[in-house]
Order: C-alpha cells, then sequence, then structure tokens
C-alpha cells in the first residue's frame, strides 16, 4: 500500500526540525531537501528521526535508508526530501 502525502504530519515533521535546528520553520516546504536545502548535518538528522519516531510510534529504518542510497538501489531524495519523507513515516505508520 502506498501512502500519500499528510499535511499534517508535514507540520509537525516540521515543527521537530524547527525545535532541533536553526532552521525557522517558515523555510521548510514539501520540496525541501532535508540535507541539501535546510543544511541539517548526520547528527541533526538523527536527533529529528528518535524524535519523530517517539512522536508517531515509529522506527524509522534509517540504516537501511542510507545503505539503499549508497548501493544505489535508491535515490537520497526518496527520502531526504520534505514531502517524500512524509509518504516514508505515513507508510510505516500504516504499517505499525
Amino acid at each position: 500500500m502506498t501512502a500519500e502525502f499528510n499535511q499534517e504530519t508535514f507540520d509537525a515533521v516540521a515543527e521537530i526540525i524547527a525545535d532541533l535546528s536553526e532552521v525557522d520553520k517558515s523555510e521548510i516546504t514539501p520540496e525541501s531537501h532535508t540535507v541539501n536545502d535546510l543544511g541539517i548535518d548526520s547528527l541533526e538528522f538523527l536527533d529529528i528521526v528518535f524524535d519523530i519516531d517517539k512522536k508517531f510510534g515509529i522506527k524509522m529504518p534509517v540504516e537501511q535508508w542510507m545503505e539503499e542510497v549508497n548501493e544505489g538501489t535508491r535515490d537520497g531524495d526518496d527520502f531526504f526530501v520534505m514531502k517524500n519523507l512524509v509518504i516514508r513515516i505515513e507508510e510505516l505508520r500504516a504499517a505499525a
């Protein structure tokens, strides 16, 4: 089952990012790349993932995602562009 973009989830994730980084929430859009556009480093991203996991009661498989990107089987945009990250979160929530 393919999940769809959820605005409430996006808003919650944007709030977490704004709280844990120096990015203003108004700068975060569905098209924002968390690393390239928002400048979030790997340590910040792990803190963000931890808070997302806690908020939504999921476990984001970031290590698996990075492995897929490094192997070339997935594009980093599939996970690190906000709209796609929100869809991944929705898929994990649906599977929980």
